[in-house]
């Protein structure tokens, strides 16, 4: 079993999936800093994926610097490297792009947009504490 979930959905990239869920399960504390990863192979089947969309999404994540290669011991989740507040916000430009685009496609004005970004972040922020409570923050995406 993976120490995260991945529920993918039609029309979406199976890769952005993964890498989205991988972040998702760090900032939500389901993955800290040197966890052991899944294998390749284990990844792939657990998500029901192609082998090469595994290892894609995964070499991703060690190029990004969320997880490393640690020899002998195998793929591990790296720790928080230090940027800058600009750097970190920078790295948010495109999916930020993407909702704003979204939002006024919905007619949404922006309160609306930062009630639905500050629900999010709360809920991120609650540390699941039971099974009940990991269902409960999958469901509402």
């Amino acid at each position: 079993m993976l120490p995260f979930r991945v529920e993918l959905r039609p029309k979406e990239s199976p890769y952005r999936q993964l890498i989205y869920s991988v972040k998702k399960a760090l900032v939500s504390g389901r993955l800290k800093p040197g966890d052991s990863f899944p294998s390749v192979r284990k990844l792939s089947q657990e998500v029901k994926i192609n082998p090469n969309t595994a290892h894609k999404a995964v070499a991703a994540l060690i190029a990004e610097g969320v997880l490393e290669v640690r020899p002998g011991i195998g793929t591990v989740v790296a720790a928080a490297s230090p940027a800058s507040a600009q750097e970190r916000r920078e790295l948010l430009s495109d999916p930020l792009e993407r909702v704003v685009v979204e939002a006024k496609h919905l007619s949404l004005d922006l309160g609306d947009v930062v009630e639905a970004l500050e629900d999010h972040w709360r809920r991120l922020e609650a540390k699941p504490t039971a099974e009940g409570a990991d269902n409960q923050e999958e469901d509402g995406e």
